[in-house]
């Protein structure tokens, strides 16, 4: 089974790669640009076909490594 685990930051913290990222694309000649706001994706491949263990463990993976759950949202998407 393929999962997805997608983080972003919560809105009202302060993303200065997405402002840095957003200057470069507009210096590029990038039109229309009005923010940008970065994160990170994790692809998994797990074993098994249990849909409700597999969710609940990402879920546990993503609040214990993958995301900083003080600053970051993530969302789990099973594929």
């Amino acid at each position: 089974m393929k999962a997805r685990v997608t983080v972003t930051l919560k809105s009202g913290i302060l993303d200065p790669q997405g402002k840095a990222i957003e200057g470069a694309l507009k210096s590029l000649g990038v039109d229309g640009v009005a923010s940008v706001r970065q994160g990170k994706v994790f692809d998994i491949e797990l074993a098994g076909a249990d849909r409700a263990k597999a969710e609940a463990a990402l879920k546990d993976a993503a609040d214990k490594l993958l995301a900083n759950t003080v600053i970051e949202n993530y969302r789990v998407e099973l594929l």
